[in-house]
């Protein structure tokens, strides 16, 4: 796989993310995103998020090859995970199965498990 190569393939696992003992997301619909040597990111669906818990930044970066990315922090009885998660929602259309999901950095919450489904 060189460096532009991405595939996305649905994980056949649960994927629950867990921040200050609440449950963030919980989904059986996550893809999985591989790109190049970098480890793979769980892509979560909104609707299997707790939007309550996250509040939206200002913080933008851009991927070459994904697009704008926006970004949330996680807020979760008075502890906070800044710019935690984030998202495309206007990805380029190579990696276009990705809009409307999530990603968490894994090193920002207290895990990302993937469970049997």
């Amino acid at each position: 796989m060189d460096r532009t190569t991405i595939t996305i393939e649905p994980n056949p696992n649960r994927v629950r993310v867990l921040f200050n003992g609440r449950v963030v997301a919980n989904t059986s619909r996550a893809l999985t995103l591989r790109e190049a040597s970098l480890p793979p990111v769980q892509y979560i669906p909104r609707e299997d998020a707790d939007m309550s818990l996250l509040e939206r930044t200002a913080h933008k970066t851009h991927c070459p090859h994904k697009s704008d990315a926006a970004y949330y922090t996680i807020r979760a009885d008075g502890r906070a995970a800044v710019n935690a998660v984030w998202t495309y929602e206007d990805p380029y259309p190579a990696v276009a199965a990705i809009k409307g999901h999530l990603a968490f950095y894994p090193e920002r919450v207290d895990r990302i498990e993937e469970l049997p489904a």
